[in-house]
């Protein structure tokens, strides 16, 4: 990785090559079962390489748990992280390849295929190609930077409760994306359009605006609004749109929402391996 660190890298599967930045270990115990509350799937990244890996060659790497071992408060930048995604493809020896993220990961995806004529698909979930939140996260990530180190007050979060979830991050951890949308301040996701060129998509839960109170900044972080109100946009620029009706964030990245979107999409742009 750009800070000397390293990350693990598993390959699953043959055929066209897909990077995949997900934990493609199960979550157990505690962990596990925490995930389940907020109706996330503790195999998430397991499932969708499950779901992939008997048509496509899955790279599949945990930058986000990376991030979170080993941060990069004062280097997480756009240039720095499509870096290391191309770290990540040439370690696995892939020359082209597709790259799917969701939320924070597909807004770098974007920035991975500004930089990079090696992409040979970009699929966005969770995060708007055109009229993304980037101001919004970044009053967003600064609140969540200040009560970073605080105190737990001891109040429980109930599932879906953003406004009260307590923060258990480090100052390092909470850092690094304050690091990264203060490098995105001013972007024009409009004009960057010019250069992808390689098929994409995009989706996002028809139900994912989230309200944050004064404590996170006061801000409204809508990736719903942007991909319905900018289809037509979208469309015309070359993007694939599909909006899954009546899901919030959290629901709209589970495999089982993801993989009826993301698979046929993948086999009819680059085809697929052999299937078992």
């Amino acid at each position: 990785m750009h800070d000397g660190s390293s990350i693990e890298v598993e390959v699953w599967g043959d055929g066209p090559a897909l990077l995949l930045p997900v934990d493609p270990r199960p979550a157990e115990g505690a962990e596990a079962e925490e995930k389940r509350k907020w109706g996330m799937d503790p195999a998430l990244g397991r499932s969708l390489i499950d779901g992939l890996s008997d048509a496509f060659r899955v790279i599949a790497f945990d930058y986000e748990g990376h991030v979170m071992a080993k941060p990069k408060p004062d280097t997480l930048t756009p240039d720095s992280i499509a870096a290391d995604f191309l770290a990540v493809a040439d370690a696995a020896g892939a020359d082209r390849f597709a790259y799917y993220g969701y939320s924070w990961l597909a807004l770098s995806g974007l920035q991975l295929a500004m930089r990079t004529d090696r992409l040979t698909a970009l699929v966005m979930g969770g995060f708007p190609p055109l009229g993304g939140p980037y101001q919004e996260m970044l009053k967003v990530t600064m609140a969540t930077h200040e009560l970073a180190g605080a105190a737990p007050t001891g109040s429980t979060a109930e599932p879906g409760d953003w406004d009260s979830a307590e923060v258990t991050l480090s100052k390092e951890q909470t850092r690094q994306f304050v690091t990264l949308y203060e490098a995105l301040r001013g972007f024009d996701d409009r004009d960057a359009q010019r250069l992808v060129r390689c098929p994409r998509l995009c989706f996002a839960g028809t139900a994912d605006v989230i309200e944050y109170g004064e404590r996170w900044g006061g801000v409204r972080v809508d990736i719903a609004g942007p991909v319905r109100e900018r289809r037509a946009e979208l469309e015309a620029l070359g993007w694939q749109v599909r909006e899954l009706e009546g899901l919030n964030h959290i629901q709209a990245m589970q495999p089982a929402n993801v993989l009826p979107v993301l698979r046929p999409w993948l086999l009819a742009t680059l085809g697929g391996g052999q299937l078992r």
